[in-house]
């Protein structure tokens, strides 16, 4: 085996996913990650179809992740008046599995703590390749040498940045923002969600942050801003119906809030040189509801055939982009924008009719899982035992 020296740029889900699996076919694995610490909370994420289970089940975590689930839970649609119009069924927010991300990525890194190099609170900030492998500078920590580097740190990839060039030119915003916020008041055991053109909210439910969709031309701000993001989504709600008012001063003392655009990755090839991107960095969809299982999919996939290569990170690559490639076409289209906040109200009610009419939401929920389950599984051996 050659190139055993890794390093992974990413330590929420796609990274530690990775560390796994190869940790388990014997290589050398550090992760770096920007946060001084593991991410916790965030929104539900989810797993649909026998193939995302399937990589859990060959992990040895898919009994964790079921007595770690949150049971997807449904959703009112409703009126200014607090009206129920549709319910949105766990079913379909929810897949197969739900679990909160934070619990699932704590849930990985224990898996790979052990047997692998963490590194909190720092960041790559160069890459040069050489004929024998990829010299890397950090904020922090002193210059490395790695035999191959990953880059499985989001759809803002600073990997991706580095080795393939501004974000500009892979990623492409499709409209709309979404926000996620620890909202200070209880509004209630059930979630609601409520839509003005152009704009949703959906708050209530146990454990489930304040989420919002909202259309919008492309913003500029500082990502790291949590002031800034607060005027934005509290700008782009004022005025709102039900009970917005209300809303809108609890996401101003909101504790934690999260604002991002909905976006697509779009990139040619998935490696360059001894450089590969994984899960959102290289196929992300925001919100399109397969992110996780690409993520976990992929790394098990790269990871294996990586081994499968013998290090030989050429033919490597070249394998990973053939086997999924077409796995994670459906990355690259759709836009949940429209959907979660139609643009009037004769969309709104369109919307609604897919979850008043089981005939057409079964058709939604089958399509869901063929495209989770497009891609034959190998079986690669791992030559060790997890730790």
């Amino acid at each position: 085996m050659k190139n055993t020296n890794v390093l992974i740029s990413g330590a929420s889900i796609g990274g530690p996913a990775l560390a796994y699996w190869l940790d388990r076919h014997g290589f050398n694995v550090t992760v770096v990650e920007k946060a001084p610490a593991l991410r916790t909370g965030g929104q539900a994420v989810d797993f649909k179809g026998e193939t995302h289970l399937t990589v859990l089940r060959r992990m040895g975590i898919l009994e964790d992740v079921r007595r770690l689930q949150t049971g997807g839970t449904d959703q009112e649609i409703i009126d200014a008046d607090g009206r129920r119009l549709a319910v949105m069924p766990g079913e379909f927010s929810g897949g197969e599995i739900e679990i909160r991300r934070g619990e699932l990525s704590r849930l990985l890194y224990d898996r790979t703590a052990a047997g692998c190099e963490y590194v909190f609170g720092d960041s790559i900030t160069s890459l040069t390749e050489t004929a024998d492998g990829v010299h890397v500078t950090f904020e922090r920590a002193a210059p490395r040498t790695f035999d191959l580097v990953v880059g499985a740190d989001g759809i803002h990839s600073n990997v991706r940045r580095l080795s393939f060039g501004p974000e500009s030119d892979h990623v492409a915003f499709l409209g709309y923002y979404y926000a996620l916020a620890d909202l200070p008041e209880d509004f209630g055991p059930v979630p609601k969600m409520y839509n003005e053109p152009g704009r949703m909210v959906t708050v209530g439910g146990p454990k489930a942050p304040g989420f919002f969709v909202f259309a919008s031309e492309q913003l500029d701000y500082d990502r790291y801003d949590v002031e800034r993001h607060r005027e934005i989504v509290a700008a782009a709600y004022a005025g709102m119906g039900w009970r917005g008012p209300e809303i809108v001063d609890a996401l101003r003392r909101a504790d934690d809030l999260y604002l991002d655009s909905i976006s697509q990755v779009r990139i040619d090839h998935y490696a360059r040189g001894r450089v590969v991107l994984l899960g959102d960095a290289a196929y992300g969809n925001t919100l399109g509801g397969f992110g996780t299982g690409l993520a976990m999919v992929g790394a098990y996939v790269l990871a294996g055939e990586l081994a499968a290569a013998g290090g030989d990170h050429r033919l490597a690559f070249e394998r990973y982009e053939e086997e999924f490639r077409g796995y994670a076409k459906i990355a690259r289209s759709g836009n949940a924008g429209p959907f979660l906040a139609p643009g009037s109200p004769a969309r709104i009610r369109m919307r609604n009719w897919t979850f008043k009419y089981r005939f057409l939401l079964g058709l939604m929920l089958k399509m869901t899982d063929m495209f989770a389950t497009r891609i034959t599984l190998k079986d690669y051996e791992p030559v060790r035992q997890a730790r």
